[in-house]
């Protein structure tokens, strides 16, 4: 999950490649190591970059043909459930990435309070109270910063790529001059107490989808290239150089101390194994690009949130007052909102057992159904020959594509488990009332016959998820 950078000129096929790399390189990668160590050794861990990486290529590739073949939908991801499988399931895209970005940015926070709790340990893991008393005044600070009409410039979100990207490399760096290759081989295979091979890379699934969200970016950066095969370059160049970051930093963890080490580091496990291996410095260097990464990602994803809630006020799949202005151009309902959102996500840090993996396999889990209907609307248009009647020659290897991408998006499904799931309907049933508004403002039929079945299957759903957390079955 990395940042969104802003920009209004044509750029070269370089600048475009870096602002792929941008979107998707973010607070997630920090964690990596510690995530692999709990799931698998280095065998899954190939294999579950394997997947990942050709699954998130796949969905790429999906909303570059997209964004070429449908250039009208440029309402954002939401806008292609709404196409292909009607107004609801439209909406509930739409609610599930707006709760998928408060998610990943009250993600942001507990990460940037657990890094501080290293140096001071009232802050604990980022769930003490005086880790969310930080976290809330932080949020309403950018709140007021973003209302006065604060913009994510490019500049800036620039700066903030650098100091991101040199610690990572310099992690990468070091730890592979620490290789040996006897711990190595130690970690390739891990049985233990992990389950089968299957169990562990399907462990792994939530926290590779959670490092590539952004990665739509590639598509809403196609309009900014100067031509337009620089996109598919670009889309291609930009992910393999992340894929290869990514699978580096599990990696090269892997070559300098045992699995069981690397599992029982306290995140942002980076921090620690970097400290471990070049002394104290080392935590405050990788500790500070954290934080400056971090705060410069949260007010893009800030931005972005508000948009993801505005925008289908404003073409009439949310109520109006989401809709609204300030004098400063701000979206200010979206973001009061959205503000409120990431507050209460926080407070919810308080109850949960461990918050950080907590909001991670929460900010995924929301981004599969936008993820998957996206994929299948791609995969609607192949198979029905529309967009492609006077171009054929693509059909296949698009349809190849979007089917790969839709297998994959499913995939992570039953990866993330029943119980995140069941935590969603939780949250889409509730937001149905923001979709009636919306419908009795422009005086529209409410539900038709399937729509209303999907909105008693939510419902359903909801009851359950209510049940199994006052039984236990289900905790947080």
């Amino acid at each position: 999950m990395g940042d969104v950078e802003v920009t209004t000129s044509k750029v070269s096929r370089p600048v475009l490649t870096a602002m792929v790399i941008g979107s998707m390189v973010g607070a997630g990668v920090f964690s990596l190591p510690a995530r692999f160590g709990t799931a698998t050794g280095v065998a899954g861990a190939l294999i579950a970059w394997t997947i990942a990486g050709t699954g998130m290529l796949m969905l790429a590739f999906c909303f570059q043909a997209l964004a070429v073949r449908k250039p009208e939908l440029d309402s954002g991801v939401f806008i292609y459930a709404k196409a292909g499988f009607g107004d609801y399931v439209g909406f509930n895209s739409a609610v599930g990435f707006w709760a998928s970005t408060m998610a990943g940015n009250a993600f942001y926070w507990v990460f940037i309070t657990a890094t501080i709790g290293a140096f001071f340990p009232e802050f604990g893991d980022g769930d003490t109270i005086l880790a969310v008393a930080i976290s809330s005044a932080g949020v309403w600070v950018f709140h007021v910063l973003i209302a006065r009409g604060v913009r994510d410039a490019a500049v800036i979100n620039r700066l903030v790529t650098i100091f991101k990207i040199i610690p990572i490399l310099v992690f990468i760096v070091v730890l592979g001059l620490s290789f040996d290759a006897g711990t190595f081989s130690d970690n390739f295979f891990a049985y233990d107490d992990l389950g089968t091979m299957t169990e562990q890379v399907k462990s792994t699934m939530l926290v590779t989808t959670f490092v590539f969200i952004g990665i739509e970016g590639a598509s809403v950066y196609s309009r900014y290239a100067q031509r337009r095969e620089h996109v598919g370059q670009a889309t291609v160049v930009g992910f393999l150089s992340v894929l290869a970051i990514f699978s580096l930093v599990t990696l090269v963890s892997y070559g300098a101390f045992p699995q069981s080490q690397i599992a029982g580091t306290r995140q942002p496990s980076m921090v620690g194994l970097f400290e471990e291996t070049v002394g104290p410095w080392g935590e405050w260097f990788i500790s500070a690009g954290v934080i400056v990464s971090v705060l410069g990602a949260y007010l893009a994803w800030t931005l972005m949130a508000a948009e993801v809630a505005f925008v289908p006020a404003r073409s009439n799949d949310m109520p109006r007052f989401l809709g609204r202005e300030n004098a400063s151009g701000t979206p200010i309902a979206a973001l009061i909102a959205t503000t409120i959102g990431v507050q209460a996500l926080l407070a919810l840090t308080l109850f949960v057992d461990d918050s950080l993996n907590f909001m991670l396999d929460l900010t995924t889990s929301l981004a599969l159904v936008p993820y998957l209907l996206a994929a299948a609307y791609a995969l609607k248009l192949t198979l029905s020959g529309e967009t492609y009647e006077e171009d054929s020659s693509e059909r296949v290897k698009h349809g190849v594509f979007a089917g790969v991408a839709t297998a994959y998006a499913i995939f992570l499904f039953v990866a993330a488990g029943l119980e995140f799931l069941l935590l969603s309907c939780l949250l889409y049933a509730p937001a149905v009332l923001l979709y009636v508004i919306a419908r009795f403002e422009r005086r529209l039929r409410i539900f038709t016959v399937s729509e209303g079945a999907l909105c008693a299957i939510i419902f359903m759903g909801a009851v359950v998820a209510l049940f199994a957390l006052v039984t236990g079955w289900i905790t947080l």
